[in-house]
């Protein structure tokens, strides 16, 4: 029985991609490679089984595809990486540390590209392609002013969708967040959730957990605070927590990142502002601090707790004193921005 079209164009991309990935990392990665990330959750026997099959499918997939590279028939080819855009569907964010890439980019200068990137016809513009795997490359080769070389394949939204999947379930690099956050847009793109399970290679506790982090975190929170590579999933479903506890947390936390993007904090830092902007530190009280003058004339009393201030008069030279107050609120707010400067 012959296999269906999309199962061999996916079943094409991941054999295809794990092998110039394989070669990838061999030649073009000259950083150490990154300590195994925890595996979230066991993997049930109706999973292994698929990947067993899958494997299958890879090897006579991959003989198939190297046969049609060898026999000349032009699927790999120097692109201008100007008429290449990222894929529609990203899934990983941005490094706090720009050093990695460089190396990168520099090994493509010195050596050239050894593995071409995976690239498809852009849906809406004939002139144009989109990268189906490879974005690093293809960037390196944007910013060394170079051609690209790529293999052109067809295939369809939601199968690319699909195959990023199945690549990401190989690198162990990719945080709990960006695995996550790329559920979301397989969610977001009307995949069903047994595709999202196999993709993914998880089960449906997992993406359970998953969707209660990107359906109460927005997207734009998650990718201001970014990969946080040391932050798993017990903390950000603590974060979730904290978020459905307040009304106005996420406007909040978006204040907290704005500030911390300023300061350059790396995304583990900014994780725990967002978290400290909005959880109660533990064991924390309301505390009653009473206001006297010099000579020890009882003013009122001020009552603080972690995100609010209540200041109470006693007497009239208490609603003097609150009167006071209100008038030097201006000047303690130009204090304040001037402090922050600083």
């Amino acid at each position: 029985m012959s296999k269906s079209p999309r199962k061999s164009i996916v079943a094409s991309f991941g054999l295809l991609s794990a092998e110039l990935e394989g070669s990838d990392a061999a030649i073009e990665q000259p950083s150490p490679a990154p300590a195994p990330a925890a595996q979230p959750g066991r993997v049930g026997a109706g999973v292994i089984g698929a990947a067993h099959r899958a494997i299958g499918d890879i090897r006579a997939e991959r003989d198939r595809l190297r046969a049609i590279v060898e026999s000349g028939e032009g699927w790999i080819q120097d692109l201008d990486p100007h008429i290449i855009d990222p894929s529609p569907y990203p899934d990983r964010l941005p490094d706090d540390n720009p050093h990695d890439f460089e190396t990168f980019k520099r090994s493509i200068e010195e050596e050239g590209q050894k593995v071409p990137i995976q690239v498809r016809r852009h849906p809406s513009s004939a002139d144009r392609y989109q990268v189906v795997y490879g974005h690093r490359r293809w960037r390196a080769a944007l910013e060394l002013g170079r051609s690209v070389r790529a293999i052109e394949v067809e295939i369809s939204d939601l199968d690319l969708v699909l195959a990023q999947g199945i690549e990401n379930a190989n690198r162990q690099d990719l945080t709990w967040i960006e695995r996550a956050l790329f559920a979301s847009r397989m969610d977001d793109a009307g995949i069903k959730a047994r595709h999202i399970y196999a993709a993914l290679s998880i089960e449906d506790a997992e993406l359970a957990r998953m969707r209660s982090v990107y359906r109460a975190i927005p997207a734009d929170v998650i990718e201001a605070i970014g990969r946080a590579p040391k932050v798993g999933r017990p903390r950000w479903l603590e974060l979730v927590k904290a978020v459905s506890a307040q009304p106005d947390a996420l406007q909040v936390v978006r204040a907290a990142l704005s500030d911390a993007n300023e300061t350059k904090e790396t995304s583990d830092e900014r994780f725990q502002l967002a978290l400290n902007a909005i959880k109660p530190r533990a064991g924390s009280r309301n505390t009653q601090v009473p206001i006297s003058d010099a000579s020890g004339t009882r003013l009122g009393a001020c009552v603080i707790s972690p995100r609010e201030m209540r200041i109470s008069g006693e007497g009239k030279l208490g609603t003097e004193f609150i009167k006071f107050i209100e008038e030097e609120l201006p000047d303690l707010v130009e204090r304040f921005t001037r402090r922050k400067k600083s």
